[in-house]
């Protein structure tokens, strides 16, 4: 009898039971006010501060923070003077903790410097005495690029969902359209897709989570009733929100303990939040508090221009670019291109790697020097996402359209002088 028991199939009922075909994805977001987010500020906030003065300088910023205690920490060489315990205090206040009720005051919070200069033997194998195209790459390392034809940003619906609904939440607490918001939230969003051959595409918002710092004046009712009517309404698309979308608003009904009163917070522990929420992979490198010749910074964001730029040239519907480097070495050591199949028609994935090669030049100073990566221009991606967004500064964002048959038509030329 206890043999047939052990023998018998679990009995545990299937929750997400799926049309088949169908699957489901979820990405996160996290604001500013996050104190992993805090942290990215403060350290690309020094970057700034140093590029600003010095487009040069050799910049490793991280920052840690708990409770009233704020430290940077790393390797910076710079001609530039910087008060580097003036740029904290302003970069706390900027994201909102001016008082000490919310997790942290600028003016009162106790801030540590421990900032040495570059190792001399790293500057020389990658700046030494070379030609800027030719410098080469900060570290060893690979990066990631990514774009879909799901959005018109040619990001993955998921995650752009969560950068808008964050990048709303801002808006309403620092408007004060919602003034018992704090600077402290995070978000989540799961999608239903539904695949088609190579390809697959959104079908509807499964469902929605926001958890956001408040004050202790608030019902959680009127919190639920005020996500839905200054958030949600204003960010969701209608055509994927039906009556079985399921929202989970400050899930766990209280959430006034934020910041770096509620969680320690750390330079670069939101990679994923900073890129494609989950979708294409990750080489692992961070980016905050980087200058562009640590190619974990500028070869992310020169894969996602080759990711965007084959996207919008509709040469394939969905794409990974993979490259990767080594110190010193100004050319990548590998270039892989995946589109999952969806490339165009009379093409593959060699063919997109040729174009990849003939179009874009992934040295790392030619990539700083074509996406203007020397100007001061970081703290305004450390929240909300740095792929995606239609600022000018984020010159990745910009696709490079290829033209397909002038580019059949040059290496068709080319065969016929080899041969």
């Amino acid at each position: 009898m206890q043999e047939e028991e052990n023998n018998q199939q679990p009995s545990r009922k299937i929750k997400f039971a799926l049309p088949k075909g169908h699957f489901l994805f979820t990405s996160e977001s996290v604001s500013a006010g996050h104190p992993d987010k805090l942290c990215d500020f403060i350290s690309d906030s020094v970057l700034d501060a140093c590029l600003e003065q010095d487009p040069n300088s050799k910049v490793a910023c991280e920052s840690a923070c708990k409770n009233s205690l704020v430290m940077i920490f790393g390797e910076i060489t710079t001609h530039a003077q910087v008060p580097y315990e003036t740029i904290v205090r302003e970069a706390i206040k900027q994201v909102g903790y001016d008082n000490i009720s919310k997790g942290l005051d600028y003016r009162n919070a106790s801030v540590i410097v421990s900032l040495d200069q570059q190792s001399q033997e790293i500057n020389q194998a990658v700046v030494g005495s070379k030609h800027e195209d030719e410098i080469g790459a900060g570290d060893q390392g690979l990066m990631i690029g990514y774009a879909s034809d799901e959005t018109p940003e040619l990001m993955p619906l998921t995650h752009h969902l969560c950068n808008k609904l964050i990048s709303r939440l801002q808006e309403c607490r620092v408007n004060e359209i919602c003034p018992w918001m704090r600077p402290d939230a995070k978000v989540q969003v799961t999608v239903e897709y539904k695949r088609v051959d190579s390809s697959f595409y959104p079908v509807r918002i499964h469902n929605v989570l926001i958890s956001q710092q408040h004050d202790e004046k608030i019902t959680h009712s009127e919190i639920e009733a005020e996500l839905h009517k200054h958030v949600l309404k204003h960010i969701l698309p209608e055509k994927y929100v039906d009556e079985q979308t399921q929202y989970h608003l400050n899930p766990s009904k209280a959430f006034t303990v934020g910041g770096p009163y509620g969680d320690a917070g750390l330079t670069g522990r939101k990679i994923i939040v900073d890129t494609y929420g989950g979708w294409g992979g990750h080489g692992g490198g961070a980016f905050s508090g980087k200058d562009p010749t640590k190619v974990d910074r500028s070869a992310a964001y020169a894969a996602r221009w080759v990711a965007k730029s084959l996207v919008a040239s509709k040469l394939c519907k969905r794409v990974m670019i993979q490259v990767a480097y080594g110190i010193g070495i100004s050319e990548p050591l590998s270039i892989c291109v995946n589109s999952y199949g969806t490339h165009a028609e009379g093409l593959d994935d060699d063919a997109l790697s040729e174009i990849v090669q003939n179009h874009f030049d992934l040295r790392p100073g030619v990539i700083i020097r074509e996406l203007k990566l020397r100007r001061p221009i970081y703290a305004k991606t450390a929240s909300g996402g740095h792929f995606g967004r239609n600022e000018p500064e984020f010159t990745w964002e910009h696709p490079k359209i290829i033209d397909l048959n002038a580019w059949k038509t040059h290496k068709a030329e080319q065969q016929q002088q080899n041969q």
